[in-house]
């Protein structure tokens, strides 16, 4: 019984996640579309416009329209959006299109520059390397940050 309870757990949280994801990224990976969800158009998302858009996603997800998430449904669901995303990221790095990543084509992703700039900036003393003061020196940078960010929200 334990376990049936945990798993649900689990699925219940799964599902809370993908639906805060899905309204940051909308549907099938792409960006938040502010129209789509703003159905009556007047430049506001209510909760009612809210929870239709969750409801509709979860009836695409619901494939068997009983009402209920099996854990075959969640999981075609995540397999689908893994697929897109596995795709896009193929299209996008694959250079040299042989349908497959080289380490250097991964490296050379569209984060490379920006993980550049950040190892630059914790590289407080330009030596070209990040010793485990500036390590610890970013961490609670970022841990304050957070904790701001959470002020903020709360």
């Amino acid at each position: 019984m334990k376990y049936t309870v945990f798993i649900a757990g689990i699925v219940a949280s799964g599902v809370a996640l993908t639906a805060l994801s899905a309204v940051a990224q909308g549907h099938k990976g792409q960006r938040f579309d502010f129209s789509q969800m703003d159905t009556n158009g007047d430049g506001e998302i209510t909760v009612e416009e809210m929870d239709a858009n969750r409801a509709a996603r979860f009836a695409t997800v619901d494939t068997d329209g009983d009402g209920k998430l099996s854990p075959e449904e969640l999981l075609a669901a995540d397999a689908a959006r893994a697929e897109d995303r596995i795709n896009r990221m193929m299209s996008r790095l694959d250079a040299d299109g042989d349908g497959a990543l080289s380490a250097e084509e991964m490296a050379n992703g569209r984060h490379s520059e920006r993980r550049a700039r950040m190892f630059d900036r914790l590289d407080a003393d330009n030596s070209g390397g990040l010793s485990q003061t500036e390590l610890e020196q970013a961490r609670e940078h970022a841990k304050e940050r957070k904790k701001q960010h959470k002020g903020a929200i709360d």
